[in-house]
């Protein structure tokens, strides 16, 4: 399986199972595209006759089809010096190969080691946006605040289930946890008595809206959190429109002091986060916005929410999405070109190395390695299905734990989604989003239609980028 498309001048083929990607001349992305629209591939294999690209020597069946069909367009002997090239990137296992490098059984046996936790410190919120997935804060139920003990017994919980595993990460969250930062405060203390203790590293990160923030928790901030993300949806207008107050004040002016105190002051690692909607779909001018306040990182994702709300995105919508993230990616380059590139988290891509194949088959580690907790502790596959009673996996003050939705988020790989098989982006989506895929389709093993048509085109900028500023060189 392969992958062709163009971004800018560059012309770019990605071979799907080895992660190859290649910058290839006009002749052989002509050549690539129509064996690619063709649906007909030269077959893997070792014997003679039958090795990688072996149907594009001249007398191949493939290479005289397809030499018949571009002749117009290019000279026979440019064709056959390009496809001498292609097929000698087939026979080095950088062009049409297949995926026997992985095997489903390579998921099986992992163990239900448990190394992430998102602790709900706060289910209750100073801010009411509209399109919160959590309730504003409440996630469905009462709204209340972690108290010290609940939380030291998750800290216990994440300690002895992880195993063997020694670097741990816990993120504070909400609602707003700084509306509970004393506890938050008493638990990172506990949390660095107990990895000495247990022979852990616990990484710690707070996610929060900013209103709180002063000097006082800044400070502590700085001093004890590996990461900070923080909530701001870009120009003033379009933050208002969906993040408001309680009291339904605006809360832009207030956020946007408190974030840029605290970029002065941190020097850690920190990201602003945004949301798009329906209602700004020019979200590239948000992403511009933040980065000339001086985020060095931003990240606006689409909202995802119930298609009768007035902001949600619909199937009409991708084209123009499609159009912005495009923006984006220029938007991108003129930073990069003046030296003052900033990190927009879905372009960042390392094509030297990623993530393990594993990894890149099973995604999102939702139900089987990461965990909620809520205040009440009750343990949850992910922040997105706390509240939701079919999903609760148990409680931190239970004696013993025992996963029963693990074989079942386990399987929610990228070998038995039917949606994933012929997509070319699936080693760098891994699937997608268990969330989504079950709020959308209440089925684990259906991607998220919406959000799969916006990360192949997220891939291919950021791919195309990569090629753009440090294109690689060809064998």
């Amino acid at each position: 399986m392969i992958h062709c498309y163009q971004f800018n001048e560059h012309n770019i083929v990605l071979d799907v199972n080895s992660g190859a990607v290649h910058l290839v001349s006009g002749v052989a992305y002509d050549i690539l595209n129509f064996i690619h629209a063709s649906g007909v591939f030269p077959p893997p294999g070792e014997t003679p006759g039958t090795t990688p690209g072996g149907d594009l020597a001249p007398e191949g069946p493939l290479a005289i089809a397809l030499c018949a069909a571009l002749a117009e367009k290019h000279p026979a002997g440019v064709l056959t010096e390009a496809l001498a090239e292609i097929r000698a990137l087939a026979e080095a296992g950088m062009l049409f190969t297949d995926d026997s490098q992985v095997t489903p059984d390579m998921l099986e046996g992992r163990g239900a080691v448990i190394k992430a936790m998102c602790l709900h410190v706060a289910h209750d919120c100073n801010m009411a946006c509209r399109y919160c997935f959590g309730d504003t804060g409440a996630f469905s139920g009462p709204r209340g605040l972690l108290s010290r003990e609940t939380g030291k017994k998750a800290f216990d919980f994440l300690i002895r289930q992880s195993g063997a595993r020694r670097n741990l990460e816990i993120d504070f969250f909400g609602g707003e946890p700084l509306m509970n930062f004393g506890v938050v405060k008493e638990l990172v203390a506990y949390g660095r008595e107990q990895e000495k203790r247990a022979g852990k590293n616990i990484r710690f990160t707070l996610t929060t809206n900013g209103l709180l923030l002063d000097e006082e928790k800044e400070a502590f901030i700085n001093r004890h959190m590996d990461n900070v993300i923080l909530s701001l949806d870009g120009r003033p207008e379009v933050n208002d429109a969906m993040r408001k107050t309680v009291g339904g004040q605006s809360a832009y002016a207030r956020t946007a002091g408190n974030l840029r105190r605290f970029q002065q002051s941190r020097q850690g690692t920190y990201y602003v986060r945004g949301t798009f909607t329906k209602y700004n779909l020019d979200f590239s001018e948000d992403v511009r916005h933040l980065a000339e306040m001086g985020f060095p990182g931003v990240s606006v994702e689409p909202v995802v929410a119930d298609k009768t709300r007035d902001f949600a995105l619909r199937e009409e919508d991708v084209p123009r999405i499609l159009e912005e993230y495009d923006k984006l990616a220029q938007l991108y380059l003129e930073y990069a070109e003046r030296g003052q590139t900033f990190a927009f988290f879905h372009f960042n891509m390392d094509l030297s190395q990623g993530p393990c194949v594993v990894k890149r088959v099973s995604g999102c580690g939702a139900g089987t390695e990461y965990v909620a907790v809520s205040p009440e502790g009750d343990i949850y596959p992910c922040h997105q299905f706390v509240g939701e009673p079919d999903f609760k996996l148990g409680n931190v003050n239970d004696e013993g734990f025992h996963n029963a939705l693990y074989e079942r988020f386990n399987a929610a790989h990228i070998y038995n989604k039917p949606a994933c098989a012929g997509c070319w982006a699936k080693f760098y989506c891994s699937g997608g989003c268990h969330a989504n895929a079950w709020h959308e389709n209440e089925d684990l093993l259906k991607p998220y239609a919406l959000g799969c048509a916006l990360e192949k085109k997220r891939v291919e900028c950021a791919i195309g980028i990569a090629a753009h500023l440090a294109p690689p060189r060809l064998p």
